[in-house]
């Protein structure tokens, strides 16, 4: 983030707008709507814009001065000419006066965002100057997504705001706003029956407060890395966390999008480094459950496939706490549809199979090799890597061929994802000539062939044009 977002109070206060054209008015527009004193001033102000603004701001028909600068809270500047431009930017920064410089970047001390006004709920989009367009894409996708009167529930909610902080301790007030905003009185509000939502309103403040409640886990799956392929329903509760537990898998870009207020535990584990023992983690998770609190346990990919979600599960249950499970994309799906495979197709392999290269402590699994080897569709292993070549000895001891495609997906689906391919007989050099070390799956079958990735004469090549 380089820059910070903020929400500025302009009530009366001056904001100078350099410019009598089209891009001048829009400036102007747009801080008349915050309720700004604003001045215009220009050699020419177009007759449009003196018609659009009048009575409404003062307009000045004469080049601007150092006077108008040193007066303004903020300066607009909507100069065509490049040299006027810098001219009025930089004694606007000697004045000490915040300026923005339209299509000039570079004189900006800040940029204005593209916006979204539901009254009492405004969201502003900004790409830092960079992407003007963009930024108007993403407000009209977020328009698409606010209900109407979004803004009327939000001065609805701050109208009750000290009488709710009056009538419940944090946690009980935190859970009664969480169940207002996804109850019936904001259905009322959002419905524009405003009569019937401050009758229901009443009732609930006034009620009692009762025990305070046990808390809930949501046990959520993040998917395998990349922000976006995060489900709707995942996204919303980490929003409404009040902690979370989550492991080594889980991005840094997707706890951003975690309410900033939640507490953050840090549980995971690697191979032979568990940072945090399994039944400590459940027992973590009961402890703040009981405390009042939501709970997320965020995992990467899916918590059912190999993620140790059913023991929580079972632990949560087992202790009264009310658990919910929130599947996400698993890593199988997620990283072969970003290598550009597919794991079941018509002509090559009509089914998949999702097995683990890793057991309890440093053991090898029990699985079946010979039925694995003799079904011959795809196969999927997670956390394989430290094994691979050993996975293959066993597979082509058992009866599947040497010459099977094979690939491996590093970090899938992230910025710095990593595939290299090749033959089930090579899984052990496409390991070592990859460099493969971090989190991977491995992708055993025809299917494989079709990966867009390095094979081990692209790795060495690439390596002699290194060396």
């Amino acid at each position: 983030m380089k820059s910070f977002p903020l929400y500025l109070s302009l009530e009366n206060r001056p904001v100078l707008v350099i410019g009598g054209g089209p891009a001048a008015l829009a400036k102007a527009r747009l801080v008349l709507g915050a309720g700004a004193d604003v001045s215009l001033v220009a050699p020419e102000i177009a007759v449009e814009t003196r018609n659009a603004l009048a009575g409404e701001a003062r307009l000045i028909e004469r080049g601007p001065v150092i006077a108008d600068i040193e007066a303004a809270a903020l300066v607009f500047i909507a100069e065509a000419d490049p040299a006027e431009a810098e001219r009025w930017a930089e004694a606007a920064r000697i004045a000490g006066v915040l300026v923005n410089a339209v299509d000039r970047p570079e004189l900006c001390d800040f940029t204005t965002p593209s916006i979204v006004d539901r009254g009492k709920v405004t969201v502003a989009i900004s790409t830092d100057g960079a992407a003007p367009v963009l930024a108007r894409r993403l407000r009209a996708d977020i328009e698409a997504l606010l209900p109407s009167r979004i803004g009327a529930l939000a001065a609805f909610a701050g109208r009750y705001r000290q009488a709710v902080k009056a009538a419940f301790d944090a946690p009980a007030r935190r859970a009664f706003w969480e169940a207002f905003f996804s109850g019936p009185i904001a259905a009322a509000v959002l419905a524009g029956d405003d009569a019937r939502a401050h009758e229901t309103m009443l009732e609930a403040v006034n009620r009692p407060q009762t025990d305070r409640k046990t808390g809930v886990v949501h046990i959520v799956g993040a998917g395998p890395g990349d922000p976006d392929l995060l489900t709707v329903k995942a996204l919303r509760l980490l929003q409404s966390a009040d902690v979370i537990l989550h492991d080594r898998l889980v991005s840094d870009e997707i706890l951003l999008l975690a309410r900033r207020d939640a507490e953050r535990f840090y549980v995971g584990k690697a191979k032979a480094n568990h940072a945090v023992p399994q039944r400590e983690i459940e027992a973590r998770m009961i402890a703040l459950a009981r405390e009042g609190k939501t709970v997320v346990r965020l995992k990467g990919g899916d918590p059912f496939i190999f993620g140790r979600g059913g023991e929580e599960l079972d632990a949560l249950r087992e202790a009264g706490i009310p658990a919910h499970v929130t599947p996400g994309v698993t890593a199988a799906t997620g990283c072969a549809a970003s290598a550009g495979l597919a794991l079941t197709h018509r002509e090559h392999s009509l089914a998949v199979t999702f097995v683990t290269g890793h057991a309890k402590g440093d053991e090898d699994p029990a699985l079946d090799w010979a039925a694995l080897a003799a079904l011959q569709n795809t196969l999927v292993v997670y956390m394989g890597v430290g094994k691979a070549g050993a996975i293959a000895e066993r597979l082509i001891a058992h009866g599947r061929d040497g010459a099977t495609p094979a690939a491996v997906i590093e970090n899938g689906t992230r910025a710095d994802q990593k595939v290299v391919k090749g033959t089930l007989g090579d899984l052990g050099r496409l390991i070592d000539a990859g460099h493969v070390s971090g989190p991977a799956i491995l992708v055993i079958g025809e299917v494989a062939a079709l990966a867009d990735g390095e094979t081990l004469a692209d790795l060495a090549q690439r390596e002699r044009r290194v060396a």
